[in-house]
Parts: structure tokens; sequence; C-alpha cells
């Protein structure tokens, strides 16, 4: 358990939580505003449910959004499993309904966690200003304005409700005006963030994860105001880069394994996982195949859906480069370098042969090939024999856990890093903003590239761009944002070819439209 856990493994019981669109219920509890909270240790603890309503679904439901929307993952069903009605087909191919389960449980985690900020700030409203309610309470602003960030990015035009208890159904802002409340709302709070980046403020918003915020904003500004914004964007990583308190891990695997924490010093704002304490991070259930279980001597049993396809994979063709060993493809070996066997029959290896000695017993190596092909097109079928259980080239960025005794991993995620800001001031500047502290766009994404034994670039080009965000930040949410930024999310791939702009953004889910009618749907839904 990582100690940032401490604080909050009886949260829950606190505060409970109800989506925006749902009327607020106030909690009874024994902790009252004239009792609590009044010490630092009570304003952590008091704003607990927050990051644990923020750490449900993180790496569930919305990395599923922002993930299986683009090229960088693809979920087919295996022998049936995983076809869950449709819900993965359907982000894969861009034809997604306002009742997908994805886009609902997103929707519901977003506006939830929401809520929960709402209700704890204003728990603090009520007791006795100090220097740790101040603080307290920018850190919940800014974790607020980053989830309405997500909530913006994905569906546009959203209510931005910021009182707990109002009875009213709240209605939608434009994109816009979201975009303004969050600019305006992490600004008022900038003064009263900590600087800390050590265990004391791990997990929680500092000053810099409000500056990677606002440079994240800035960036994708021309996406969601349709006014580009990159000097603002360039400002903002230098705040971060020039306060020095970052760099560049020089070890990229073990930045993801399940014992890294606030040592990380490219983390500037993550979300601690445990496989005990905290639950939500399942990468390598997702993605690793079962044979793989007695390798990493894991005690529960993979499930193995989740690969990447072709054209993905094929831009880490650099071999030299840390981040290309970090995907499973070709034959699979133990760590003694003996192959891993599966021990099946002709039919069990490939269920579409028909010879009459189908029963005859074969020793198959697990190979990971990577073409998806699909045998039921209908039902996105991959195929449940041993060839289309290994279909795909698998992520490996999170090392599997040998301490979990279940799905859950200890690995904690990182959802702003040192090596965004690098690539993103790069970007703007490709983009036209002006150069600052002596950087180029080539030089920031070299310094990149040197630290991950990557050959440097001649010349950068917004593609060379788009590519090296590929490398760095595989997994961990960004593709969907960079795919819509740089003009490619309506691009063909794998079995996808819809091509319509409308689809940048999500529907808002036909349940909440049934609970809040002055709720609007989204254009082509």
């Amino acid at each position: 358990m990582k100690p940032f856990h401490k604080y909050f493994s009886t949260l829950t019981a606190i505060l409970l939580l109800n989506a925006c669109t749902k009327i607020d219920v106030p909690v009874e509890n024994q902790l009252t505003p004239a009792t609590f909270p009044t010490t630092d240790a009570q304003f952590i603890l008091a704003a607990g449910p927050a990051y644990t309503g923020f750490r449900d679904s993180y790496c569930l439901s919305y990395w599923q959004l922002q993930t299986l929307s683009t090229d960088e993952a693809i979920l087919p069903s295996r022998a049936g499993g995983w076809y869950d009605g449709g819900r993965y087909q359907q982000m894969h191919y861009h034809n997604w309904t306002p009742d997908n389960p994805i886009i609902e449980d997103t929707w519901t985690w977003g506006f939830s966690t929401i809520s929960t900020c709402n209700q704890i700030l204003a728990l603090f409203a009520s007791s006795k200003d100090s220097p740790a309610k101040t603080s307290a309470a920018a850190e919940i602003r800014t974790l607020r304005a980053l989830m309405f960030f997500f909530m913006m990015d994905a569906y546009g035009n959203i209510p931005v409700a910021t009182t707990f208890g109002d009875t009213t159904m709240p209605v939608q802002k434009s994109r816009s005006d979201v975009f303004n409340f969050i600019e305006s709302e992490v600004k008022a709070v900038l003064s009263s963030l900590s600087t800390a980046t050590d265990m004391t403020q791990y997990g929680r918003p500092n000053a810099y994860t409000a500056y990677t915020l606002l440079a994240k904003l800035y960036l994708n500004a021309g996406v969601y105001t349709g006014k580009s914004r990159y000097d603002d964007a360039v400002t903002y990583c230098d705040s971060v880069i020039q306060s020095g308190k970052y760099s560049l891990a020089t070890d990229y695997a073990k930045m993801f394994y399940p014992d890294n924490g606030p040592q990380m010093t490219e983390f500037i704002f993550a979300i601690p996982y445990d496989h005990a304490s905290a639950l939500g991070e399942q990468f390598n259930w997702y993605s690793l195949h079962p044979a793989l279980q007695q390798k990493y001597g894991l005690s529960y049993r993979l499930s193995n859906p989740v690969s990447t396809i072709p054209a993905y994979f094929a831009q880490f063709s650099d071999s030299t480069d840390v981040r290309t060993s970090l995907w499973l493809t070709g034959k699979q070996y133990d760590f003694s370098g003996a192959p891993i066997i599966i021990n099946t029959t002709k039919v069990g290896l490939d269920n579409t042969y028909t010879g009459s000695d189908g029963s005859t017993p074969v020793a198959y190596q697990l190979t990971f090939t990577p073409d998806v092909t699909l045998r039921d097109v209908a039902k996105f079928e991959v195929g449940g024999d041993e060839l289309g259980k290994a279909k795909g080239i698998r992520n490996l960025k999170y090392y599997p856990d040998v301490t979990a005794t279940d799905r859950n991993q200890s690995n904690d995620v990182p959802v702003f890093r040192y090596a965004d800001i690098l690539l993103m001031k790069a970007e703007a500047i490709l983009r036209g903003a002006t150069p600052t502290y002596g950087a180029t766009a080539l030089s920031l994404v070299n310094q990149l590239r040197t630290i991950r034994k990557a050959a440097p670039l001649a010349t950068l080009s917004l593609d060379d761009m788009l590519k090296e965000r590929a490398l760095e930040l595989n997994w961990e949410n960004t593709r969907r944002i960079d795919l819509i930024r740089f003009g490619k999310y309506e691009s063909s791939w794998g079995y996808k070819t819809d091509a319509d702009p409308n689809k940048r953004i999500f529907p808002v889910p036909s349940g909440e439209l049934i609970l809040n009618p002055s709720l609007t749907q989204n254009p082509g839904y």
C-alpha cells in the first residue's frame, strides 16, 4: 500500500455521490461543520471521496472511451466473450449510440465526481477559515476543473453545476463558455496551491498540475473555441519546466512498475492504485494472454481481449527505442528462454481445420500476430481457438503486479507527465508559438528521444509530432484528443471507415436526457 492510500481507505462512507443531473441528497454524518474539519489531516481526509471517485473509472470506462475509439487499441470478441452487446465494436467503428454503456458510465463517473467535489466544498465553506482550508479547497477546485475538462472534451456542451444541494436541473453551457470557466477557475486557485512535489502532496493537485491543465487547455483551444492559443500553452509549459521540479525518467519501463509512486520524477499528477485498497487499474488483465500467467507469477486468470492494430504498432519501428520493448509480439518465451507452449489439438489450434485428424495433439508456441482479423464481422469475433486468442500485439506498459490476488494492480497511473509538457511545448512552437529559453520544437523532441534511446530526428513535421506522442503516451488517455487536434480522427483504421466529424464528441446518454429534459442532444445523434 502506498502512503497516500492511508488517508482514503474509509472515505467512501463520508460522502455519497450522485450524478449532476440528479438531485443531491445531504448526507447525515456525525462530522458536522462545527467540529470537522479543522486540521490539515482532517481537510485531507474530508477531501478523500473526490479522489476515490476520480480513481474509480479513469482506467476503466474513461480509458475505453478515449482509447478504443482510436487506432491505439481494439477490443474484439474472443469465443463470444467480450461482445457485451456490441459496446466495444461501436467504439471501434464510430457507430456508437446514446445508449452505449461506456458513454453512460463515463458521463456518470465525471459528473458524480464533480458533485462530490461540490459537496466537499460546501462542507469546507461552513468550516473556520485557515491556511489548511484554503489549500484543500484549491486542490478540490482544481480536481473539479480537471473533471470539467474531461467532460467538456468528451461531450462538448455540458452542464456546469458548482453548488451542492441545488435541486434545479442544470442546463448546458457552450463549449467555449465551459472552456472559459475552467480557465478562470484554475487561475483563481493557482496562488493557493502547494508547490510541493514530494510524498506529502502526491496524488493531489499542486500548482504544477494546474499549470499543466492550463497548457493542455490552451494547446486544444482551437478545437474547443475556434481560436488558437499556442503562445499561452508555451507559457504554462514553461511554468513547469523552469521550476526545475521535474525531470525525464532515466528508466522508462520502471516508471510504470507496481512499486512506482512519489519517487517518479516525471509524475506531475498521478492516481495512486493499490490492488487491495485502491482498486481500478486492470490493464494487464485486459491485455495479457492466460498462458502468460505462469511466466509473470500471477495468481489470477488473465482475460486477454485488448490489443493494438498493425498500423499503430508500425510506429514502434526503432528497436533501440526503449518504448518499443513494452509490447509483446511474435513468439513468446519465459524468463529462462524456454518457449511458452499451449497443448491443444489441430482443431483447438484452428477451428476452421476440416481434416479428419482434428483431434491430433499439437504443442503450439504462443505467438502474437499483428493482424486482428475477424471470423464473424457481425459479432466482432476474432475466434476462440488458440490462433484467434493470440491475434493482436499486446501492451505491457504497466508491468504485472505479482502481489495482486485479482485483476486489480498497484501500478500508479499518471494523469500528467513531464514528458507531455515537453511534447506540448514542442507542438505549440511547431504550430507557430514563439520559442522560449533557446528551445526549438526539434530540440525538445530530441531531448526526449535521447533519453528514450531513440535515434534523434533531423527534421520535425506535424506527422512526426503525432507519432512521437503515440510512442511516448500510449495507454495514457491522450490518443483521441491528439487525433482530433491533428485532424486525423476521421481517418480509417482497422475496420473503421466512419468519417463523420460529429463523432468528435460523444452523445449525451439517453438516460440523462430522460432524467433532465433541459439537456439537448449533440448534433448527429
